[in-house]
């Protein structure tokens, strides 16, 4: 189930049709996911963003990045912060494998002949150590071809899915979720889109619609995946509009992941790679443009609306990954339990009626 479906609605913007990164138009979501107990024990995948329907590899988008703490990888940052642009699918998997999705979305271009003669691609990770063997090395680079070919608009499949499969969020099970808003500006309105891999945060830190949660699921009552002496873990956080915004603009959409982030209980923990991509697809950019191109920007005054629906998006998406995950039993017996439905509605419940 998904936070609406258990009665909680956040924040003042309306959501999409799907309420996620998919609502953007053009924006494609797909996984694979590895889930084995032999030879080795498998809680793990690959997660694509796909741009443009997939015709991102020959009409690229504008984009830029915000790293809150940089205890992690996203490779291909250089050339976006030297061009502003991506022009590939956007990976997410986990910390040991992000250069064998690298390296299949290299291989996928090459294979189908697409335009450029080399590509430096997006793929971010989180760390699924936890409950998967991570050093077995399941993802292969069919898993990340598959993904990209598999992936789709409408609903988006959320939890343990993906990059996300086997991954911890406030102690409990954690992975894939997103959410979407559309945001009201005087040039029209625009879909804010979030994609969230959350594996991060400490069980006293949760706080859904300012409830402390967290605190009121004891880890008496739930344990948690992390164990007592744990640190928060990281955080990968994907945003697509539909905006005409130029990098500069992109950039400033990924820092206010960092209010949704907070809004749910996260804080940057040192050991925490909390690292943010934000990209428009309101501007065609062709790869080999004949001639200039004929850019749109959205006046600077306008942009809040979209700042706002940042902020709740992401903190919509994190919650939506904690209530989509189902508890995971993984590596030597540890588990991962779900946050429970029923007590999250009775808490969140009574804190509304008390006010």
């Amino acid at each position: 189930m998904r936070l609406r479906e258990l009665g909680i609605s956040i924040g003042v913007l309306p959501p999409g049709p799907h309420n996620a990164i998919t609502d953007v138009p053009g924006v494609l979501v797909g996984h694979s996911t590895i889930i084995a107990d032999e030879p080795r024990v498998a809680r793990t995948g690959v997660t694509m963003i796909v741009p443009r329907a997939g015709a991102i590899w020959s009409d690229h988008v504008f984009a830029a990045y915000h790293s809150f703490n940089g205890n992690g990888e996203m490779t291909g940052l250089p050339w976006i912060a030297e061009s502003g642009m991506i022009g590939a699918p956007i990976g997410i998997t986990n910390t040991n494998q992000v250069g064998i999705v690298r390296d299949a979305i290299i291989r996928h271009a090459t294979e189908q002949r697409y335009y450029e003669s080399f590509f430096l691609p997006v793929v971010a990770e989180t760390w699924d150590g936890i409950l998967n063997d991570i050093g077995a090395f399941h993802v292969t680079t069919e898993h990340a071809i598959a993904a990209i070919t598999g992936a789709s608009g409408g609903a988006v499949p959320e939890g343990n899915v993906g990059g996300g499969t086997g991954m911890i969020c406030h102690g409990f099970k954690g992975g894939i979720g997103t959410a979407s808003r559309v945001a009201a500006t005087e040039s029209g309105d625009f879909t804010v889109g979030v994609l969230v891999q959350a594996n991060y945060g400490l069980r006293e830190d949760l706080r859904v619609d300012g409830v402390p949660v967290g605190r009121l699921i004891p880890e008496s009552e739930v344990p948690s995946a992390w164990g007592p002496t744990e640190s928060s873990s990281s955080i990968i956080v994907i945003i697509a509009t539909d905006a005409p915004l130029i990098p500069i603009q992109c950039r400033r959409l990924a820092q206010r992941a960092t209010v949704g982030l907070a809004r749910v209980g996260g804080f940057g923990g040192n050991s925490s790679g909390d690292i943010f991509l934000a990209f428009a697809t309101g501007n065609p950019l062709p790869a080999a443009p004949a001639t200039p191109y004929a850019l749109q920007m959205l006046p600077h005054a306008q942009i809040n609306p979209l700042f706002r629906g940042v902020a709740e998006a992401t903190e919509e998406a994190i919650l939506n990954a904690l209530c989509a995950a189902a508890t995971t039993v993984g590596l030597r017996g540890h588990v991962a339990h779900a946050l429970p439905h029923s007590r999250l509605r009775e808490i969140v419940g009574r804190a509304r009626a008390a006010l």
